[in-house]
C-alpha cells in the first residue's frame, strides 16, 4: 500500500516544475532550498514551543513549500543527484526532530508520546533506507502513512489544540503519528521480506 500523497507524485512533479524554473531564474539552487527548509523547521519549532500553534502551522507549511521547491528546482535545473537526495532525507529527519521537540517543550504533550512518535518516524525512514540500500528494491515507499500524512496529522492537532484545550487533541495527534509510523515501519519490513524472498526464488528458478 503506497501512502496516499505519494500516489499523486507524478502529477505533483509536473505541476511544480514551473516553480522550479522560477527558483532557478532567481539564482536559487536545490541545496539552498533544502537548507532553507531546515532553518524554517527551527523557526516552526520555536513558535510551537512558545505555544503559538497557529503560527507554528504557518512555519510547517513553509517548511513543506521549501521542500517542494528544492525538488522542483533540482528537476528544472537537471541537478538532481544521489547526494542531493541523501541531504534532503537527512534534513527531513532533522526537521521532524525539531518540530516534535517544539511540541514537547510547549508542555501540552507528555514527553513519552513525543519520543514514541519520533522513534516511529525514524524507524519508518530507516527501514525504507536499508531496504533500498540492498540494491534489489528500487522503492520501499509503502505503508500506512508517509511523511506528508504524518505532518498533516500534526497540523490538525496544532490547529485544534487552542480551540479545544481540554480534549488534549495535540497529544492524541502525536500518538496517532507514532502509531502510524510504527505500523508503516512494520509494513515496510514485511514488504521487504516478501520482495526479497520473491527475488531469491526467481534467481534460483
Amino acid at each position: 500500500m503506497v501512502p496516499l500523497l505519494a500516489r499523486v507524485r507524478q502529477s505533483y512533479e509536473r505541476i511544480t516544475l514551473p516553480l522550479g524554473r522560477v527558483c532557478m531564474r532567481l539564482g536559487l539552487t536545490a541545496d539552498m532550498l533544502t537548507y532553507l527548509s531546515l532553518a524554517l523547521s527551527l523557526v516552526a519549532s520555536y513558535l510551537i514551543a512558545q505555544s503559538y500553534f497557529w503560527w507554528g502551522i504557518g512555519g510547517i507549511l513553509l517548511v513543506g513549500l521549501a521542500d517542494v521547491l528544492d525538488g522542483a528546482t533540482a528537476r528544472a535545473a537537471h541537478t538532481a543527484s544521489v547526494y542531493g537526495t541523501v541531504l534532503d532525507h537527512v534534513t527531513d529527519r532533522y526537521a521532524e526532530f525539531f518540530i516534535l521537540t517544539g511540541v514537547m517543550l510547549a508542555g501540552v504533550v507528555h514527553s513519552i508520546w513525543v519520543v514514541f512518535a519520533l522513534f516511529g518516524m525514524v524507524m519508518a525512514s530507516y527501514v525504507r533506507a536499508r531496504a533500498e540500500a540492498t540494491g534489489q528494491i528500487s522503492s520501499c515507499n509503502v505503508g500506512f502513512a508517509g511523511r506528508q500524512e504524518k505532518l498533516a496529522l500534526l497540523i490538525a492537532g496544532l490547529f485544534l489544540q487552542p480551540l479545544l484545550p481540554q480534549m488534549a487533541i495535540l497529544e492524541w495527534a502525536v500518538i496517532l503519528v507514532g502509531v502510524a509510523s510504527h505500523l508503516t515501519a512494520m509494513q515496510r519490513l514485511l514488504y521487504t521480506r516478501r520482495l526479497l524472498r520473491k527475488l531469491g526464488s526467481t534467481e534460483h528458478a
